[in-house]
């Protein structure tokens, strides 16, 4: 079952790839634009998002481990459970965003704008980028941005049990989300035309609906 799991959660990331060019478009496009003409813009990337994927597996290990800690203190299956459900549930939510259909996610990536307010003047007094470890500062910064996504994918870290399990739940979804953000840094415009595409939005959401139904089956 964990394998499937972060199979399903690599398939989140991949598959909302229009909702990453909409929360992180602008992020990447001002990054690629300073330094496209740059040698070292692909080491550039892979260092934004190293630093990206490092922040989402310490939110993993963090939220994780506290929900090791309360499934173990009140030994209560159910809850892990019910969390479980509560990802899906919410990832169901995401297709339906990225079809068109329901706003309710949006509502759920209000609740990180006020750390938010904190980490973006650090990320910005780091600009502009001048060597691969100042952009791992400033992907570590960027992974903190709200976005229902990260929340979906945090609550299954939470179902998860253990840091460890959270770390690679996160994981997992990162390194799906990694394709169409390098891609981004690339081919931006194009792609984000592409995303806007009905027949784009309604197969990926349609797709994120399905898995989070397909996931939901397992606990019922």
């Amino acid at each position: 079952m964990q394998d499937f799991n972060l199979a399903a959660l690599f398939m989140l990331g991949f598959l909302a790839g229009g909702h990453c060019l909409g929360m992180c478009g602008g992020i990447v496009a001002a990054l690629s634009l300073q330094q496209r003409q740059a040698r070292s813009h692909w080491l550039l990337m892979l260092a934004y998002n190293t630093g990206r994927l490092s922040s989402y597996s310490l939110v993993g290990a963090l939220v994780g481990g506290i929900g090791g800690l309360g499934i173990a203190s009140l030994n209560i299956a159910a809850l892990q459970h019910l969390l479980y459900a509560l990802a899906n549930l919410l990832l169901i939510a995401m297709g339906l965003y990225l079809m068109g259909i329901s706003a309710f996610i949006t509502q759920i990536e209000r609740l990180g704008k006020p750390l938010w307010r904190i980490v973006q003047p650090a990320m910005q007094r780091l600009l502009p980028v001048r060597s691969p470890w100042q952009g791992l500062l400033v992907g570590a910064l960027w992974g903190w941005l709200p976005c229902g996504m990260v929340y979906t994918a945090s609550l299954s870290a939470l179902a998860s049990g253990s840091a460890q399990q959270g770390a690679l739940t996160m994981l997992a979804f990162g390194l799906g989300t990694l394709p169409n953000l390098l891609a981004m840094g690339a081919f931006a415009e194009a792609l984000r035309s592409l995303s806007r595409q009905p027949l784009v939005r309604w197969t990926s959401g349609g797709l994120i609906c399905a898995l989070g139904l397909w996931r939901l089956a397992q606990v019922l």
